[in-house]
């Protein structure tokens, strides 16, 4: 749906940049220990890739025109209701 999106945009020359959270779910559980350093207990570990994603995620909320959310099959998406939820305040 994104890559359709962004596609159909550029097609029509329309100025939009187009942004979305990391989606690899290694790599995002990673981020923070790649950024800040190994942990040797997982709790400190998902604790910073959880601050670091909610950073992201916040500014790029902030700085956006228009958001899109889309709910997915593998995971219960409970993060992009959060995530969304974000909007209304």
């Amino acid at each position: 749906m994104e890559r359709e999106l962004a596609e159909m945009c550029n097609s029509a020359k329309l100025d939009i940049q187009f942004t979305s959270p990391v989606t690899n779910h290694e790599n995002s559980d990673n981020c923070g220990i790649e950024i800040l350093g190994n942990e040797d207990k997982n709790f400190w570990k998902d604790n910073k890739g959880a601050n670091i994603n909610s950073i992201l995620t916040k500014k790029s909320i902030e700085d956006c025109d228009i958001v899109i959310v889309k709910f997915g099959e593998k995971y219960k998406q409970w993060n992009a209701a959060f995530d969304a939820g974000m909007l209304l305040h």
